[in-house]
C-alpha cells in the first residue's frame, strides 16, 4: 500500500501536535513545578528560561508542521464550510490554539515578551513565575479541550447540532 498525501498531511499534523502540546504538557505539569522548590525565585526563573529557550525552537517547528499540514488538508478535503457549522466548534479551537501559539512563538516572544518578562522577573520574581506558571496552565487547558474536541468531533460525535 503506497502512502498518499494526505496520510502523510495527518501524521505530520498528530505528530506534530502530539510533540509540540506534549511538550507544553512537561514544562506545564513536570518542570516548572519542579523550577518551584528551587531555592530563589531567581532560580526558578533562570530554569524556566533555560528550559524554554530549547524548546522553544521545537515548538516553532512543531506549530509550522500542524500549520502546514492542518492548511494542507483543510484545502485537500474542501473543508472549509465546517467554519459555518457550531458543531465543529473543534476546528475553530484548533486554528484559535494554532493561532495564539504561533503569534507568542514567532511574534510577541522575540519582539516584546521576552523582554517584558526579563524586566518584569527583575522587580518581582516570584510574581512572574507565578503568572508564567499560571499562563502554561491556562494554554494547556485550551489545548487540551480542544484535542478531546478534535478526536471526539472527527470521529463522529457532534457536540453540538
Amino acid at each position: 500500500m503506497i502512502m498518499d498525501d494526505l496520510v502523510v498531511a495527518r501524521v505530520l499534523h498528530v505528530l506534530g501536535v502530539v510533540i509540540w502540546i506534549g511538550g507544553v504538557g512537561i514544562v506545564t505539569a513536570v518542570i516548572l513545578p519542579a523550577a518551584a522548590t528551587f531555592r530563589s525565585p531567581e532560580e526558578h526563573l533562570r530554569f524556566f528560561e533555560a528550559v524554554e529557550r530549547r524548546f522553544a525552537w521545537i515548538a516553532r517547528g512543531m506549530t509550522l508542521i500542524v500549520g502546514l499540514s492542518g492548511f494542507y488538508m483543510l484545502w485537500k478535503f474542501d473543508l472549509w464550510d465546517r467554519f459555518a457549522r457550531l458543531s465543529f466548534w473543534w476546528m475553530h479551537a484548533m486554528v484559535a490554539v494554532w493561532a495564539v501559539f504561533t503569534f507568542v512563538l514567532f511574534v510577541a516572544e522575540p519582539l516584546f515578551l521576552h523582554r517584558l518578562f526579563v524586566e518584569h522577573a527583575r522587580e518581582n520574581p516570584e510574581g512572574t513565575f507565578r503568572l508564567v506558571q499560571r499562563f502554561h496552565w491556562i494554554l494547556l487547558l485550551a489545548s487540551l479541550i480542544t484535542i478531546a474536541g478534535a478526536v471526539a468531533g472527527a470521529h463522529g460525535y457532534a457536540f453540538f447540532e
